[in-house]
């Protein structure tokens, strides 16, 4: 898993080599100044000899500035490297979440995806740049310290012993105790984002329904979900603080009295003693720089487990080897074909589906909520794999198809139309890149969306906001079926995408595909009958199972469903027509 994460390091290795290596050349520097220290004390100072305090008091500001210069550029390097590390992760992850099918996507909320992506790589980002600096200054500081203490007083030194085997155990048990919670703090953190983008995306539902008290209590139990959480983790930290103190206070205590007495006996001079006092503090710091680390890793390791969890994720539906790159023609044959969205599901999304459509067919779908339309016409492009059966597009099996090749010759207009922020053309170009704006001119008249866009005072230069706010749901979806026109598919599915125009723009849509694009297979998802009587076939669907298939008339004879419809917005309609 670590090591996973760490191959994202890539370019950034020689920085990352090098913040370590300053950091040792600080470390040791900074170490000589209290050894220096004592010289000047007991050589200069004690035997009134200005030039040895001339001489260690050079190699003092030489040392000092030498681990400054040091200091700044193992800084330099770090947070480079730190930084880069962040950049290669979010990178990874997210273009391992662009190769990822919906059922890959299914095991993971947006928000959750979010929170890894943002708040998860922030964490070790932070953690990477603190191993970096202080998991080298920290141990290499105390050794080097603890070493320059043996060397000037062997028994005196035995003191930091005990203090560093009493944090030790302090801070095995911080770990044990703290990382399973920092754990579940950044599945709440999930819940959080959820709640904020759930509330921000469909703040105009919320208006209209008067239920910002409602959605403000949801945020505040999120909210408060990880304030617990965090509360309950910060009470197994605060035990580092307190046990870091008594250590400190402890091992000055000891060496004060211990040292004192020394001096008095003529078994060490003032100069050590003051070194001694000096290395005390720099092992104290690093003690103390050494469990914030184990803290800062408790919590970053929880999300290293997070984010391993997207790169560890490989997209269930890929291109064979010998993959085949044409698609000859829009035909469409389900062979006994059953679907299941996981494998724990109780009954088939999908059953014993056994369906064959020409190539330029016009087939119509129809059935209640729950029938599985929108699964029937997903297995086309591979969006999802068939659990039995097989399913062929122009004649070729299409898990034999590259995937790219395929999906570009499947043009869908999913229910939730989404546009993206930018102008019209641009939303457009999604279909085709390369489009000239002829090309985008005719597709957007097959769509009936020429005639609103020309009413912009930019016309197709409009911006478009975030997800489409600034047209209505009957604008957006011409706009989405022109955009998919602009792929010059084989086959084009519409999932219900007309459900926001007025009968008569359906009616004109409709008119074009048949009179313009007539070789393209059509498969039209849709609630009104009006909006698919004039299909070559349709296509009743009941409970993931084929109910009735044919012309509006053979249907009106033979398919109680279909009747039942018919009657139901014949009957809708004539009241509508009353009025």
């Amino acid at each position: 898993m670590i090591k996973r994460i760490l191959q994202e390091v890539k370019e950034y290795k020689k920085s990352s080599f090098l913040a370590p290596i300053f950091m040792v050349g600080e470390v040791v520097l900074e170490i000589s100044l209290p050894f220096l220290m004592s010289f000047i004390i007991d050589k200069g100072v004690s035997q009134g000899d200005m030039t040895e305090v001339t001489k260690y008091g050079l190699l003092m500001i030489a040392a000092a500035f030498g681990s400054l210069f040091c200091g700044a550029m193992s800084g330099k390097c770090a947070a480079y490297a730190s930084a880069g590390f962040a950049k290669n992760l979010r990178r990874a992850m997210f273009y391992n979440i662009q190769d990822f099918s919906f059922h890959n996507i299914d095991r993971f909320s947006t928000a959750g995806l979010v929170t890894r992506l943002m708040t998860d790589v922030t964490n070790i980002q932070n953690a990477y740049q603190m191993v970096l600096r202080m998991c080298v200054r920290a141990p290499l500081t105390l050794i080097c310290a603890m070493a320059m203490t043996f060397v000037i007083n062997a028994e005196l030194s035995m003191v930091f012993l005990y203090a560093i085997a009493f944090l030790g155990i302090v801070l095995i048990f911080i770990m044990k105790f703290a990382h399973p919670i920092f754990l579940q703090v950044f599945n709440k953190y999930d819940d959080l984002n959820a709640s904020v983008q759930e509330n921000i995306t469909n703040m105009r539902v919320v208006k209209a329904y008067v239920k910002e008290d409602y959605e403000i209590s949801k945020f505040n139990k999120a909210s408060y979900n990880i304030y617990r959480m965090f509360k309950k983790a910060e009470n197994i930290l605060i035990f580092n603080s307190p046990a870091m103190q008594l250590s400190m206070y402890a091992s000055i205590l000891a060496i004060s009295w211990l040292g004192a007495r020394m001096i008095v006996g003529g078994s060490m001079t003032t100069g050590e003693l003051m070194s001694m006092m000096t290395y005390t503090t720099n092992i104290l710091m690093s003690l103390m720089m050494l469990s914030m680390i184990f803290v800062m890793l408790s919590m970053s390791f929880a999300s290293v487990q997070r984010i391993d969890e997207v790169l560890d994720e490989k997209s269930d539906i890929v291109s064979p080897t010998q993959a085949v790159t044409e698609v000859k023609d829009g035909s469409i044959d389900f062979h006994h074909v059953s679907f299941a969205y996981s494998a724990d599901q109780e009954a088939d999304s999908l059953e014993d589906i056994d369906l064959h459509i020409r190539s330029g067919e016009t087939i119509g779908i129809l059935g209640g909520t729950g029938s599985g339309k929108s699964s029937f016409v997903q297995l086309i492009p591979r969006l999802y794999d068939v659990t039995k059966g097989s399913l062929c597009v122009g004649g070729v099996d299409v898990k034999e198809y590259d995937l790219d090749v395929l999906r570009n010759q499947v043009s869908m207009v999913l229910q939730n139309n989404v546009l993206f922020s930018g102008t019209i053309k641009d939303n457009l170009r999604w279909g085709n890149p390369n489009a000239s704006d002829e090309e985008m001119l005719q597709a957007c008249r097959l769509a009936q969306a020429d005639e609103f866009i020309q009413r912009f005072p930019d016309g197709y230069d409009t911006h478009i906001e975030q997800g489409g706010s600034n047209v209505s749901g009957g604008q957006k979806q011409r706009l989405c079926i022109a955009r998919a026109l602009l792929k010059n598919p084989k086959i084009l599915i519409l999932d219900d995408s007309t459900s926001a125009v007025d009968t008569r723009t359906d009616y004109l849509i409709r008119k074009a595909f048949c009179e313009d694009i007539p070789d393209i297979t059509k498969l039209i998802i849709s609630q009104r009958i009006s909006s698919i009587e004039d299909a070559d076939r349709i296509l009743v669907l009941d409970d993931g199972k084929i109910n009735g298939v044919g012309t509006h008339a053979e249907l009106l004879k033979t398919n109680k469903i279909y009747q039942e419809v018919y009657r139901t917005q014949q009957v809708k309609g004539g009241d509508e027509d009353a009025d």
